[in-house]
């Protein structure tokens, strides 16, 4: 059990201010991974925030080179108490989405942490730097407390996980001894509502999809030409009504996995989406109404239209396009194959009477989950159900997508993530927050687990060196 003197500095570390210093410090970086200033912005944030505070928990840091020349560096830190110690490996990402300066509500500056009520406004206050620095505040109080851990750390930066993650996978699976661990103990993605702590095991996968229906150079006048040439637009139209229909139900069985697994489905019999203030209602009727909207969310594929286009809706004229341009998503649970997703989309489309749709696969990322029977599971829902006086949710994976397959497929890790953000926090949006709740409920629930881990229980699983003596497996990924 976590000692309440480590819980009530936990809680003072917010209460007094010391956090919303710590993280406007952080925030002050506009590490844009997406814009080449931002990466010296990176560089900066890596020697000037993280090697200190790696240093200062007494790991020996080191800077990699990103072996996919589009991606900026790693940083790995690591402390090693006893090889006897089980050793947990931390992940975080330094890079932001871009600031969007100009769009904040009340002239606020995505690079000035500003508070508001329970709110702290500012890019990357909850992806990922306010999720990072809880770890890392628990880690650094624990240290204080006991003058040890009693684990080994080790602890993972990436500066592009909003542009994808380049070079992530290759860099894990080189790298692999160095970042052998017997768990991940991570924070990103949102928490199931603002109110519930949460544990989660993977994430959903994506695949980008663009729908292009280019008939023709010029647009012809709609009186003189419409009924005797193919309307793109409508064509366009057409064919995602074939794929999913008006009410988000995808129509091709192949882009579906094959169940909803028993366990993924009794994991989330007590779920309900939007449980926090402001959230969007679940539309009723909505996707596939066999399933709870938990279901759907957590456990099964969707096929969203994210843009939609033909020739200037803001000032139509008497014209029929010559072009017309669709991007579909397909985000997926894992034991779904994505492997011939264009092709199947084409044959699809092709066998509907939409052979002049080009299908193009713009990019993908993989999708995985932890077994919901995992015995680090109950190990960590049960020392955080220690301290809290609330249930602990357990989500299969996040509706989102992380680069959790690099753990569990490249290092063969169990994983587990602490999220310390909530659904509504508008990640990459204008208005993007942290909750002071949040920061002050997570850095006692990331103590309560690393204390925990550095004091061995009937529950707590030994020590297996995890990926010592194993081949590298294979890279799932789409």
């Amino acid at each position: 059990m976590i000692p309440n003197s480590l819980v009530e500095k936990a809680e003072e570390y917010v209460d007094s201010g010391v956090y919303f210093t710590d993280l406007s410090a952080m925030v002050a970086y506009p590490t844009e991974s997406s814009r080449p200033e931002g990466h010296v912005a990176i560089k900066a944030y890596l020697d000037e925030v993280l090697v200190p505070a790696l240093t200062e928990l007494g790991c020996s840091v080191t800077e990699y080179a990103n072996p996919d020349s589009s991606g900026g560096p790693f940083l790995v830190g690591t402390r090693v108490e006893s090889p006897e110690l089980p050793t947990v490996l931390c992940y975080g990402h330094a890079d932001v989405v871009d600031g969007q300066a100009g769009r904040w509500s009340e002239g606020r500056d995505p690079w000035t942490l500003t508070a508001e009520g329970d709110r702290w406004y500012g890019r990357g206050s909850a992806d990922n730097k306010g999720q990072h620095l809880a770890n890392i505040a628990a880690l650094r109080l624990l240290l204080a407390e006991q003058g040890s851990l009693g684990f080994n750390l080790t602890f993972l930066f990436e500066t592009g996980e909003e542009v994808g993650s380049p070079g992530l996978a290759e860099f894990a699976a080189a790298h692999r001894a160095e970042l052998r661990a017997d768990v991940l103990i991570a924070s990103d993605g949102p928490r199931l509502d603002a109110t519930t702590p949460t544990l989660f095991l993977g994430s959903r996968g994506g695949v980008g999809i663009m729908l292009d229906v280019d008939l023709r150079p010029d647009a012809y006048h709609s009186g003189n030409w419409g009924g005797v040439i193919r309307n793109p637009a409508t064509t366009l139209a057409g064919a995602i009504a074939s794929l999913v229909d008006g009410h988000g139900r995808i129509q091709v069985p192949a882009l579906l996995p094959s169940e909803l697994p028993a366990p993924v489905r009794e994991a989330l019999t007590d779920v309900v989406v939007a449980g926090s203030p402001g959230d969007p209602a679940p539309d009723k009727g909505w996707g596939d109404t066999t399933l709870t909207a938990a279901e759907r969310l957590y456990g099964w594929n969707t096929l969203e239209v994210l843009s939609l286009g033909a020739a200037d809706i803001d000032r139509p004229v008497n014209a029929i396009p010559g072009r017309a341009r669709a991007v579909l998503q397909l985000r997926y649970v894992a034991g779904t194959d994505v492997s011939r997703a264009r092709e199947i989309v084409a044959e699809h489309l092709s066998d509907h009477g939409y052979p002049m749709v080009d299908v193009t696969v713009l990019g993908s990322f993989a999708a995985s989950r932890t077994a919901l029977d995992d015995p680090w599971l109950r190990w960590a829902k049960g020392a955080l159900e220690q301290v809290t006086d609330k249930p602990v949710a357990v989500l299969p994976n996040i509706g989102g997508s992380l680069p959790n397959h690099v753990f569990t497929d490249i290092l063969g890790l169990p994983t587990l993530w602490l999220p310390h953000s909530y659904p509504g926090c508008l990640q990459h949006a204008p208005d993007e927050h942290m909750l002071s709740s949040i920061a002050r409920e997570g850095v006692v629930l990331a103590a309560t687990l690393f204390h925990a881990l550095g004091h061995p229980s009937a529950d707590r699983p030994l020590p297996a060196r995890a990926g010592l003596d194993q081949p590298v497996p294979a890279d799932h990924s789409a």
